[in-house]
């Protein structure tokens, strides 16, 4: 079984590191008004927002383990989807 406490630290780095680069990213965009860095900014906050709610859902006991494993997954390849798709914005 896996530590409540070390959950709670590794989502809160997530939380911080990626917020961290979702707001330089957002930064950068509203700098330079990039399509490419806006779609950018809104996946990294997807995927940070993915892995926030995955492990609050599984603290909380509102789902089991494995359900909030699924739900960071899923989060997580649309968060990816859309930086691949910032990739192609000109």
């Amino acid at each position: 079984m896996v530590h409540p406490i070390g959950i709670t630290v590794a989502k809160t780095v997530t939380l911080l590191l990626g917020g961290l680069i979702t707001y330089m990213t957002a930064k950068a965009y509203r700098r330079t008004g990039a399509p490419s860095l806006r779609a950018l900014a809104i996946g990294f906050g997807i995927i940070t927002m993915g892995g926030v709610i995955a492990g609050v859902g599984d603290l909380a006991g509102i789902v089991d383990l494995r359900t909030s494993v699924l739900v960071q997954s899923v989060i997580t390849a649309i968060g990816f989807g859309v930086i691949t798709y910032s990739l192609y914005q000109e």
